[in-house]
């Protein structure tokens, strides 16, 4: 008669945990601490990639006046109400008087041709901008009223 044969499915999780911490106390106190491969494994003083400057960023210096926001370039003043049949030159002869106008978008619609409703106009300096704001806004443009105020703005902080 055969003796019984031990057959070793590898499904039991309980004996396949128990090998794997033996084989890693095993590994760990033969070689030292054991190698860990793929991302997220370094600790921070390892990490380089903020050594020095390279993570403090650039601020813009007067980026904030009376609630509005410089962009980029300029300060961005945002005209809507503007009637459909007005042109870039009705727009730039009307702001130009308040400053020197480094861009002007005025949106067409693609299927009529006409303008949007709206304008973008950028100013250098934040008093032309201003000046602008407060003498154009209400003011008609094409007997239709134009309302004008910054295009980038914090809003007000609410109170609770």
């Amino acid at each position: 008669m055969e003796e019984p044969v031990e057959v070793d499915y590898g499904d039991d999780p309980i004996e396949d945990t128990s090998m794997q911490q033996e084989e890693a106390e095993s590994k760990t106190s033969s070689s030292g601490p054991m190698k860990q491969k793929g991302r997220g494994h370094k600790s921070k003083e390892d990490d380089e990639r903020y050594a020095g400057r390279s993570g403090q960023f650039d601020q813009l210096s007067e980026s904030v006046r009376d609630g509005a926001l410089k962009s980029v370039e300029g300060w961005v003043v945002f005209i809507s109400g503007v009637h459909e049949e007005a042109q870039e030159d009705d727009i730039y002869e009307r702001f130009s008087e308040h400053g020197n106008i480094q861009q002007i978008h005025l949106n067409l619609d693609r299927r009529t041709g006409f303008v949007k409703g709206y304008a973008l106009v950028e100013y250098l300096k934040y008093e032309e901008a201003e000046r602008a704001v407060t003498n154009e806004n209400g003011q008609k443009l094409l007997s239709q009223p134009l309302n004008v105020s910054f295009a980038f703005a914090q809003p007000p902080r609410s109170r609770r």
